[in-house]
């Protein structure tokens, strides 16, 4: 039974009634974010019931030695945590003595909470009645801001109803703080220095290992019915703890509030031993403009956002809500500000995973970041994996390849493996495929091909050294072999000849050798420059073409389908719509063992390869694969919906593709997959925007057009979302009558729509019926 609490809007999450059960799932569901730092929806207030405390600075990480049984050559030495960073949102309030916590008050009524993603904030109200009998009314509001990513805000406001009270607000910074998942229960941080003056407060405090070096601050105001009121504070300090007191007299019926600006000055940013000065030159900007007008600001940044980035549905307000969530979410994890930077799993919502940076960056972000943002984002992206190529290659040197072969890492803070289970470290190689595929695809969709000569291309050969090394020559097949992988079906390890890997690893080869020849040709000092560098003889290419050309593709002829591996038809194939209700999740109820003997499928693995290449397989291949793979598939990743949804569109099976949006869209707000409490899953809600774009839109690049072939769910009257194409905005508004392109300013553009040119003429509109 999936959750159904969070009330359907078309721009709001909205949670109505205090339910504790909730709270955890709420704290990820509601979480905020500005790309610098993000954090869990955690009460201001102490909560005494079940609660996951995170707050997260972008870019600042631990490496948590890694704890195996046993340990073999070639393990990651540490797994990357996302640490949980120092409280700065803390506000702990006493009524007559009496803390204000939820989880003891006799009761809670009105509870309200709303994360309103078009402004970008959140906020939460009640009425409570404490167990002194005292009952008051809280409105809180709180964001991140945009404008000036090193700060939030938070506006909380105490009324007590039914007599007379005093209130002391505590504001305070905290960085005693756990991790929820530590290997060793490792103090992460190490508090250097803890100081206050004049209503402000600033913890300094570093990473250990890493040294991240941090200043976590405070200033706050209060007020008494509106006005500011002089509160000389009493305070309170400990070797990681400050806590100011304003304790005030306040009438039944008067509002006393507490205004609270918090936030983290790194030394990514500053000078480490300039934090602290940096920290009150943002809080004097903050506190000059004041909540409303920082609030003001915000709300502006955020409209720009949606300028582009927004899609519209038309009927279906649970499809509407679920889009905007996730491109809210997108957006709060990763602006393209930093090319440090990178899209976690999580996000700001929580630690699982570790690590900044998985494949989903280049599957499946890099087309939402391209198409809503200036290309330059995305191809910051790619400079990302660009600068962290010696470390790829030195993870290739672990695990014996040589010669520049780079194996990039499954999971990564500063371009390091740092993910320490070994079916996925060693053997899910097929990431570094999709590494190649995003060079190509930026290409394809931006028609900058600058980033290959300048960088991409070492990229591309470090990648085609690897695979030419990780393939087998098999005597008995007369053929290339890869041996002992994983594929993106988590739930098949170690198996021979995954197609999907094999198919990359002959793509990835062919696409450099073309690229190596084109920039011989046409940009012959970069050759030049790369072939010196990398050491490129005419030798080495032969060995790469003699592999890409021999490369072993397992097929069945019965079935007319390339088999996901070796060994598939060997399993009992049982679908899954004859699998109990009651077996499911499998990986919450089935052994490791079970799993792998299984026929299931976590995710796409042979249809990624068809979502990737489908230019290069016939409508009828794709619809063959897709009603053999389709109904093995259990759909228990995040990353598995989307690609489904995009290939149902394109096959016409309407009803299956909404089913598969539907699910993508809402799998946390909904909790499909019984997890949200840990954090949201980022990198899928990319995955999100293509089921429309990409799906029911139809949007490719063809003949080095853009091109649509639009369809339309029959539960939506319309829906309408924005692509920047080439620094041209188009906008695509799709009705059940008809379809409308239009370029917003700029120049003409010429489009394909159902494989016919259409031309675009600059702030015009053209419809297709």
């Amino acid at each position: 039974m999936n959750q159904d609490y969070i009330k359907p809007d078309n721009w709001s999450i909205i949670e109505e009634g205090f339910d504790a059960s909730h709270v955890k799932s709420s704290e990820s569901i509601f979480s905020i974010g500005n790309g610098a730092m993000g954090q869990r929806a955690n009460f201001e207030e102490a909560y005494s019931g079940d609660t996951f405390q995170g707050s997260y600075i972008a870019g600042v990480y631990y490496p948590d030695k890694t704890r195996v049984g046993w340990w073999k050559n070639g393990y990651p030495e540490y797994f990357a945590k996302v640490l949980n960073a120092p409280n700065w949102i803390g506000i702990n309030v006493t009524i007559n003595g009496e803390p204000l916590d939820l989880n003891t008050c006799t009761s809670v009524e009105d509870f309200r909470r709303e994360l309103n993603m078009k402004e970008g904030w959140l906020s939460r109200s009640f009425k409570a009645t404490l167990p002194n009998s005292i009952q008051i009314e809280v409105e809180v509001k709180r964001f991140l801001s945009l404008e000036l990513d090193e700060i939030g805000a938070i506006n909380y406001l105490v009324t007590p109803l039914n007599s007379d009270a005093e209130i002391i607000f505590q504001p305070y910074l905290d960085s005693g703080i756990t991790n929820e998942d530590t290997n060793w229960d490792d103090k992460f941080w190490d508090t250097t220095k803890v100081n206050h003056a004049n209503n402000q407060a600033f913890i300094e405090a570093k990473t250990m290992k890493t040294h991240f070096h941090t200043c976590t601050f405070m200033e706050s105001v209060v007020f008494l019915s509106g006005k500011s009121v002089l509160v000389e504070p009493s305070i309170t300090e400990s070797s990681n703890k400050v806590s100011f007191s304003y304790a005030h007299a306040v009438k039944k019926g008067e509002t006393f509030s507490i205004q609270k600006f918090g936030g983290y000055t790194v030394d990514r940013n500053h000078d480490k031993s300039n934090l602290v000065n940096a920290a009150k030159a943002v809080l004097k900007t903050a506190t000059t403009k004041g909540f409303n007008q920082l609030l003001e600001g915000q709300k502006q940044a955020w409209a720009k956002i949606w300028e582009i980035a927004d899609i519209t549905i038309d009927g279906d307000v649970k499809a509407q809500q679920g889009i905007r969530f996730n491109i809210f979410q997108l957006n709060q994890t990763y602006l393209g500000k930093d090319s440090k930077l990178n899209i976690g799993p999580k996000g700001f919502t929580g630690e699982k995973y570790g690590g900044s940076t998985y494949w989903d960056t280049e599957a499946y972000c890099i087309p939402f970041y391209m198409a809503t943002k200036d290309q330059n984002v995305a191809r910051t992206l790619l400079e990302y994996r660009y600068n962290h190529l010696d470390k790829a290659i030195e993870n290739a040197e672990k695990l014996g390849f040589n010669n520049g072969a780079a194996l990039y890492p499954m999971v990564t803070m500063n371009g390091e493996e740092c993910h320490n289970e070994w079916e996925i470290t060693f053997e899910e190689i097929h990431r570094n495929g999709a590494i190649a595929f995003a060079i190509y695809n930026y290409h394809r969709y931006t028609g900058d091909y600058s980033y290959i000569p300048e960088k991409g291309l070492e990229v591309l050969i470090g990648i085609a050294r690897f695979w030419q090394q990780r393939a087998t020559f098999s005597a008995d097949k007369n053929q290339y072999v890869i041996l002992g992988v994983t594929g993106p079906n988590e739930y098949e390890n170690n198996v021979n000849n995954n197609w999907y890997t094999n198919y990359l690893a002959k793509w990835c080869i062919d696409y450099t050798l073309e690229q190596i020849e084109k920039i011989e040709t046409e940009y012959t000092s970069d050759f030049s420059r790369i072939s010196e560098k990398v050491k490129l003889s005419k030798k080495e290419l032969a060995l790469w073409k003699a592999v890409a050309d021999n490369m072993y593709f397992p097929y069945s002829e019965k079935h007319q389908v390339y088999l996901q591996q070796d060994g598939f038809l060997d399993k009992e194939l049982i679908s899954v719509e004859n699998l109990s209700k009651s077996e499911r999740p499998i990986n919450q109820k089935w052994s490791w063992d079970r799993i792998l003997r299984s026929p299931y499928i976590k995710q796409a693995d042979t249809l990624q390869g068809f979502y990737f290449f489908e230019d290069q397989f016939s409508n009828e291949t794709l619809e063959r694969h897709f009603d053999f793979y389709e109904p093995f598939t259990v759909h228990e990743s995040s990353l598995s919906p989307c690609v489904h949804s995009i290939q149902a569109a394109k096959l016409d099976r309407m009803e299956q593709a909404y089913t598969f949006y539907l699910r993508t869209s809402r799998l946390d707000l909904d909790d499909y997959n019984h997890e949200v409490h840990e954090g949201l899953h980022i990198t899928s809600m990319a995955g999100t925007w293509m089921s429309i774009v990409e799906g029911f839109g139809g949007m490719r690049v063809k003949d080095n057009k853009l091109s649509f072939t639009p369809k339309i769910p029959k539960q939506w009257k319309g829906y309408s979302f924005k692509v920047n194409f080439r620094n041209h905005i188009l906008k695509v508004h799709i009705t059940q009558e008809q379809t409308n392109f239009e370029i917003i300013g700029g120049n003409d553009l010429e489009i394909l729509v159902n494989n016919k040119p259409l031309m675009l003429k600059g702030d015009s509109l053209k419809v297709v019926s």
